[in-house]
């Protein structure tokens, strides 16, 4: 079944059929809020992929000398005060104050104003894994040194996950639906995709959507060492996410965030915003296997693809690139390629392919939006990113995933995969807007 546009409905969220097509709105991308390792800006963050610079290295924000995995995708220099008041700096996680430059620079990318007609048209919608770690850290530690007395008014909204999208909303004035999610790594995919299906139902004009996480910690860090999930290479962090390639010895963490402006395409064609693309598909599939790890053959993420490509009544071979969930651990990778190979049959060998948390890190809950933001920049200006430190091909991995050097390329199409723990999985499909 296609979806078609009749550029405006009937009634606010009304949608209905015509013959076998449903009717429903168009959704299109105005702008990109992107912040990472690699660049403290959108045009920072991409220009660095595209040199395939790498933002890990050792640890700094912490001394992790006695911990197993002691590097990360840290973002340096970041300052707050750049976009918060210095009052209420100390009242956010540090997962929200990065959402928060992350949707200053996508706000102002798009032109987008809430205003007293549009408030309750335009939503919020910000998600994250593991929300403000350090805060429970620090005043953890203040409840043991000094007793209840001393923990922090603002512990409980400086740490809890919707209150990243919460600040959003407060700032932009948006009065509309205003929602978190907490699916691990998918975090930042379902609240992408669900924006679009809010919109395309009628619910709302416009929405600010995507991710933001920040949780290099003590014990953040030592938890996913203790499972064995991050790289040990030490030693070179430069060369320790290596995502497909043979030596690969698990991921490396990460923070930064991505957001983007959601608008209806008549809403958004009326005041002349600039178009980058058009969402068209998404998709949703639970493992149902184990609470960490996925089935070796990746059927939940064949699923989750399969329905993105059923959402967005495309055809296996209209896909261009995917920007890989690829972490860099030997399992996940190898059961990604498996998926990729099931979903698109022959195509998938002429699929061009890349994983950026070769040089961003593994954002958890922020990986979705950071990396749909990366679709849309490819999108625009039709060339993909590498993955970085792919020297050593492993045969379990055999696709073509544009090893260290950026690809000018035709990208008419393209999908951004995102699975997390307890088998959640979420498939993002962007095109290029044509009329």
């Amino acid at each position: 079944m296609r979806y078609a546009s009749n550029g405006t409905v009937a009634a606010r969220g009304s949608r209905h059929t015509e013959g076998d097509t449903v009717i429903s709105r168009r959704v299109v991308v105005t702008g990109v809020g992107l912040l990472s390792a690699v660049g403290d800006t959108t045009e920072a963050t991409w220009k660095g992929l595209l040199e395939c610079r790498t933002g890990i290295s050792r640890i700094e924000s912490f001394d992790a000398s006695h911990h197993n995995s002691q590097i990360a995708g840290e973002i340096k220099h970041f300052d707050p005060a750049k976009f918060i008041e210095k009052k209420d700096i100390k009242k956010m996680g540090r997962f929200i104050q990065v959402g928060i430059a992350a949707y200053e620079e996508a706000i102002a990318a798009s032109g987008l104003k809430v205003t007293a007609e549009n408030a309750e048209r335009v939503g919020a919608y910000i998600g994250s894994g593991i929300g403000g770690f350090e805060v429970i850290e620090r005043e953890h530690k203040a409840l043991l040194e000094h007793g209840p007395r001393r923990i922090s008014p603002f512990f409980i909204p400086a740490t809890i996950i919707n209150l990243a999208s919460g600040y959003i909303s407060i700032r932009a004035g948006a009065k509309g639906p205003n929602s978190a999610t907490a699916t691990a790594c998918t975090s930042s995919a379902h609240s992408i995709g669900d924006s679009f299906k809010i919109i395309q139902r009628g619910d709302a004009d416009a929405m600010i959507c995507g991710g933001t996480e920040a949780c290099i910690t003590p014990l953040a860090v030592g938890g996913f060492a203790a499972m064995r999930a991050l790289s040990q290479r030490n030693a070179e962090p430069e060369r320790a996410s290596r995502p497909f390639d043979r030596e690969r010895d698990g991921f490396v963490v990460g923070e930064g965030a991505g957001v983007l402006i959601l608008e209806e395409l008549e809403f958004a064609k009326r005041r002349g915003a600039p178009i980058l693309a058009e969402v068209v598909g998404y998709g949703m599939s639970g493992d149902a296997f184990h609470f960490t790890a996925p089935p070796e053959d990746g059927e939940g993420a064949y699923r989750v693809m399969r329905n993105a490509l059923r959402d967005a009544g495309l055809n296996p071979e209209d896909v261009d690139y995917i920007n890989a969930h690829g972490t860099s651990t030997p399992l996940g990778d190898k059961a990604e390629t498996n998926a990729m190979k099931r979903a698109f049959g022959s195509h998938a060998y002429k699929l061009s392919v890349s994983s950026t948390k070769s040089m961003t890190g593994h954002l958890l809950g922020g990986a979705g939006g950071l990396e749909a933001g990366i679709v849309v920049c490819a999108i625009r200006d039709q060339v993909a990113p590498p993955t970085a430190n792919y020297e050593n091909p492993d045969p379990d991995c055999d696709l073509d995933y544009i090893p260290n050097q950026a690809r000018p390329m035709k990208i008419d199409c393209a999908l951004s995969n995102s699975f997390g723990f307890g088998g959640t999985n979420g498939a993002l499909i962007f095109k290029k807007f044509t009329e």
